[in-house]
C-alpha cells in the first residue's frame, strides 16, 4: 500500500511540477491550472490503467526479466505517446473551427458522462476480450509492444476524447507553434503515470499490483476526472482559451 501511495504521489508531483515550470517559462502561467486539470483528467483515467494492467499480466505470465520489462513497457508507452500526439494534431485542425463556448459545453457534458459511467461502473473501453487477445498474442519485443501500443490506443478514445478535444480546441485558437508544443507537453503528462509505474515499482509484480489498485478505484478516479472536466468547461465558458 505504501508503494502505491508513493507512486501516485510521484505522478501528481511530477505532473504538476513539470507543467508548471514549462508553462511559466513560456510566459503563460495563467494557463497552468487549466492545463493541469485537463491533462490530469486524462492521465488518471482508469481506462489507461485497465489496458496497462492487461499488458503487465501478459508480461508476468511470460516471466520476463526486468530488462525485458523495461523494453516492452517503454515501447508500449512510446507507441501510446506517438499515436496520441498524431491524433492531437488532427484535433488541432478540427479545433480551430470549434467555438470555445461549444468546447466548454462539451467538456461539461463529457464530465457528467464520465461521472455517471464511473458510478455505474460501466466500461468505456471497446471489446475487452479482443483487446486482451491482442495483448497476450503480441510478441514480447520492442517492435511487437510498439505495434500493440498503436493498436490499443484507439480503444482509449471513448475515455479520453472529451479532455483531449477540449484541450486541442483551446490551444488551436492561439499560436500554431505554441499549440504543437503544448500538445507535446500534454501527452507527456498523459503517459507519465505509465512511466512512473514502469520505473518506480521495481518489478512486474509490484507494477501489476499498483496498476490493479488503480483499476479497483476506477469509480473514484472517474468521478475526479469528471469533476475536473466540468470545472474546465465552466472555466472555458467564463474566461476563454490560453
Amino acid at each position: 500500500m505504501k508503494s502505491e501511495i508513493k507512486a501516485l504521489a510521484i505522478i501528481l508531483l511530477a505532473s504538476f511540477g513539470l507543467s508548471a515550470v514549462v508553462l511559466y517559462l513560456l510566459g503563460i502561467p495563467g494557463f497552468i491550472p487549466k492545463f493541469y486539470a485537463l491533462a490530469m483528467s486524462d492521465s488518471i483515467n482508469p481506462c489507461t490503467f485497465v489496458i496497462y494492467t492487461m499488458l503487465l499480466i501478459a508480461i508476468s505470465v511470460r516471466e520476463v526479466s526486468r530488462k525485458r520489462l523495461y523494453i516492452i513497457g517503454s515501447a508500449f508507452i512510446l507507441a501510446v505517446y506517438v499515436s496520441y500526439y498524431l491524433l492531437g494534431v488532427g484535433l488541432l485542425f478540427l479545433g480551430q473551427y470549434i467555438p470555445l463556448w461549444l468546447a466548454g459545453i462539451f467538456a461539461i457534458g463529457f464530465g457528467v458522462y464520465t461521472i455517471v459511467t464511473g458510478i455505474m461502473e460501466r466500461s468505456r473501453i471497446g471489446d475487452k476480450g479482443k483487446i486482451r487477445k491482442k495483448i497476450f498474442s503480441a510478441d514480447a519485443t520492442f517492435a511487437g509492444s510498439f505495434a500493440l501500443g498503436v493498436v490499443v490506443s484507439t480503444t482509449l478514445l471513448p475515455c479520453s476524447a472529451g479532455s483531449y478535444l477540449v484541450y486541442a480546441t483551446i490551444i488551436a485558437h492561439g499560436s500554431r507553434a505554441l499549440a504543437f508544443f503544448l500538445l507535446a507537453l500534454y501527452n507527456v503528462i498523459f503517459v507519465l503515470p505509465l512511466v512512473v509505474i514502469l520505473l518506480a515499482m521495481g518489478s512486474v509484480s509490484e507494477s501489476k499490483r499498483f496498476s490493479q489498485a488503480m483499476v479497483r478505484h476506477s469509480m473514484e478516479l472517474s468521478v475526479v476526472a469528471g469533476f475536473l472536466l466540468i470545472a474546465i468547461g465552466v472555466w472555458v465558458l467564463l474566461t476563454g482559451g490560453v
